[in-house]
């Protein structure tokens, strides 16, 4: 097993969680936002979503994909106890705090502003990818200890052999085609709490590990151009086609390329750390937790003042990210007792 700091992984989770805040920025201007749960600008903003539609085909299969990646270079130092009690506290107690806690009071906003007497209704909301991590841990803990200690396997070199070969490419795609195909998911996007968004995470996680196990991926970026047009290419026909709901097998293709490349990409690019991503990597899954109270705190003052729609789009998106790194930089970081319910160790500054 590859034991070198995969510093592109990082950035991928730094990324990921930028474009999140994006993507539910944008949900506020989109005339369906209330019946999902968020506060909508009164004037909206279709053509935002035109991108978005992007976004949407790949953006929690990557999370998922790197969150196996990551399991796979925590696991390496620890036996199954330590792996387990440390995924625990990451991952369970940050979901049960938020789904008790969290969630809750970002509904109490939303009720405000909607007139709406308050109910308390405990609920994953956005941390639903937390609950279904946790079950993957729990799930294939055994499997990848048995992996991490017998690397000269038959098994090991039987995914090493698969895994380091551009034949990987056509098998994540065809996984996630037989999903789409067998689960028929509709929409495709709608992954939260759902059978296939809990059948296409595992299946990310999974391969985010083998891919990580193996290491030896270096022919991703031989294809990654390939890959690139072939994505923007099916990404471009759904667009010019006016396909709101294009056929899930094509979906599922364009996910499975568009995750390819952005691994490729950044693998190649972005291999290296720097003082921002040393700090990033440690706000990101706070800010993660707690930015859908910010946006809707910052919606209730901003989205009633009469100003141009693309303007109130940036401010919301920039008061968002701002609001939310200052709760973790003033509050969440410096609060000991707090920093684990917020997936932090609880260890000085």
């Amino acid at each position: 097993m590859n034991s070198n700091r995969h510093f592109y992984v990082d950035w991928l989770r730094v990324i990921a969680v930028f474009l999140l805040i994006l993507y539910h920025t944008a949900i506020v201007f989109q005339p369906w936002g209330t019946m999902i749960g968020f506060i909508t600008n009164e004037e909206k903003w279709t053509g935002l979503w035109l991108p978005m539609q992007m976004l949407n085909i790949w953006r929690i299969p990557l999370l998922f994909f790197v969150s196996g990646m990551g399991v796979c270079f925590s696991i390496q130092t620890k036996n199954w106890k330590e792996f387990i009690t440390e995924r625990t506290l990451r991952i369970l107690l940050p979901f049960l705090f938020g789904y008790f806690v969290l969630v809750p009071f970002q509904s109490l906003i939303w009720l405000n502003i909607y007139k709406i007497p308050f109910v308390y209704l405990p609920n994953s909301g956005h941390l639903w990818f937390l609950g279904n991590l946790f079950v993957y841990v729990l799930l294939f803990s055994f499997p990848f200890i048995y992996l991490k200690n017998n690397f000269k396997s038959k098994l090991a070199i039987t995914l090493k052999k698969i895994l380091s070969n551009p034949i990987s490419i056509l098998l994540v795609m065809f996984c996630f085609v037989i999903e789409a195909l067998i689960v028929k998911p509709f929409p495709f996007e709608m992954y939260a709490t759902t059978l296939h968004g809990f059948v296409l995470g595992m299946l990310a996680f999974l391969f985010g590990f083998c891919f990580a196990y193996t290491g030896d991926n270096f022919f991703l970026m031989k294809w990654k151009w390939l890959t690139l047009f072939l994505a923007f290419g099916l990404y471009t026909s759904r667009i010019l086609q006016n396909l709101n709901s294009a056929p899930n097998y094509l979906l599922a293709i364009e996910s499975a390329f568009w995750i390819i490349t952005i691994l490729a990409f950044t693998n190649q690019y972005l291999n290296r750390s720097s003082n921002f991503l040393n700090y990033m990597n440690k706000a990101v899954y706070p800010i993660y937790m707690i930015h859908i109270i910010v946006l809707f705190a910052i919606s209730k003052i901003l989205l009633p003042l009469q100003m141009n729609v693309q303007l109130k789009f940036i401010l919301l998106l920039l008061f968002t990210g701002f609001g939310s790194w200052l709760l973790y930089q003033f509050i969440i970081k410096r609060i000991k007792l707090i920093r684990p319910l917020f997936g932090l160790k609880q260890s000085s500054i």
